[in-house]
Order: C-alpha cells, then sequence, then structure tokens
C-alpha cells in the first residue's frame, strides 16, 4: 500500500465535494479536496471550475461503493 493520494471524482460544485467528503469521512476515509477557484471570481469555466475529491489509494474502491450506494439511495 502505497498511501499516495488519486483522484476519485471532479465536480463543479464546491457544495456536492463536501458533501461527498463528509459522506467518505463518515465511513473513516481520509479525504482531500483539490480546486483551481479563485473565491471572489465564481468562475465555472472549464478547468477553472473543477473540483476534485481525492483518497488514498488504497481506500478507492470503498469510496467508490460508499458514494455509489447514496446516489442509489437518493434514486428510490
Amino acid at each position: 500500500m502505497s498511501g499516495e493520494w488519486i483522484e476519485l471524482l471532479t465536480t463543479y460544485d464546491y457544495l456536492e465535494a463536501e458533501m461527498i467528503k463528509d459522506l467518505l469521512e463518515s465511513g473513516g476515509i481520509k479525504v482531500t479536496i483539490r480546486s483551481c477557484k479563485v473565491t471572489p471570481y465564481p468562475v465555472n469555466i472549464g478547468r477553472m471550475g473543477e473540483v476534485k475529491v481525492f483518497v488514498r489509494e488504497e481506500d478507492k474502491e470503498t469510496a467508490e461503493a460508499l458514494v455509489k450506494n447514496a446516489g442509489q439511495k437518493d434514486d428510490e
């Protein structure tokens, strides 16, 4: 296990990224969020609007399952 951070997903909504972070952390998974957004300027065009959620490499499968299961519950 390398412990390297890898990208789990990309969104354009910082609030969505924070909700995913909270979900994963409640499952015991360490999460970090990276964004190129400059806060005073709400630019959401192309890569400037991307918000990326990162997890440790060894947690990726568990994190994907948690996010998928949370999405399925919303669809019900």
